[in-house]
């Protein structure tokens, strides 16, 4: 039998992760199936019981992918000498929001997540190690800020990077819940918050 390449492999787990995507927008992870991910991705059980034996290594998955695009802004920023200010890097991820949020898009996953991780401890872990290393590199970005001298020297990074971390959850809620939020009217609260 011949071998099947890591590329056809690769492709193969994406076909399902995004098939599993489509099904958790439209339909909620409570009201899908492992079945109706399985007919959205077009495959056979066996084909993919061969990637994913349950729906919470789908949400693992989808979760570690669409959060891995926010990690590698932030170290790019944080690589940046000098680093850009913090108001330039949150409104950076909120631009990353905006594209995101569409009907289709892994933010309304996201949302989803924070609520399944309240139910399920699996989850709960999943999110805690996930989105503790987004705080991770918010308080790295707030010892070099406040080294730089943009926030005051007795500034707290840990509070500051929780206080970070919390405006860009808060306007995905914002995004979510109300519909629309214009991203530089909530910027314009962030730096009068921030002067």
């Amino acid at each position: 039998m011949p071998r099947v390449s890591e590329a056809h492999l690769a492709a193969r787990r994406q076909q399902i992760l995004d098939a599993a995507a489509r099904c958790f927008v439209r339909n909620g992870f409570h009201q899908t199936s492992m079945q109706d991910v399985i007919k959205e991705a077009g495959l056979s059980v066996g084909a993919f019981y061969r990637y994913f034996k349950s729906k919470n290594e789908l949400i693992t998955a989808i979760a570690t992918e669409k959060i891995s695009a926010v990690t590698g802004v932030l170290d790019q920023l944080l690589e940046q000498e000098p680093m850009p200010p913090i108001v330039t890097v949150i409104e950076r991820i909120l631009e990353i929001v905006d594209v995101s949020v569409d009907e289709d898009g892994p933010v309304r996953i996201a949302v989803q997540v924070w609520g399944e991780a309240v139910h399920d401890p699996e989850v709960g872990l999943l999110v805690a190690e996930i989105y503790g290393r987004v705080r991770e590199r918010a308080v790295r970005m707030a010892e070099r800020a406040r080294a730089a001298g943009e926030l005051p020297p007795d500034a707290d990074p840990a509070g500051v990077g929780a206080a970070f971390f919390g405006l860009v959850q808060g306007y995905i809620l914002q995004r979510i819940l109300l519909g629309t939020v214009d991203r530089q009217l909530y910027m314009n609260g962030i730096r009068a918050l921030l002067a």
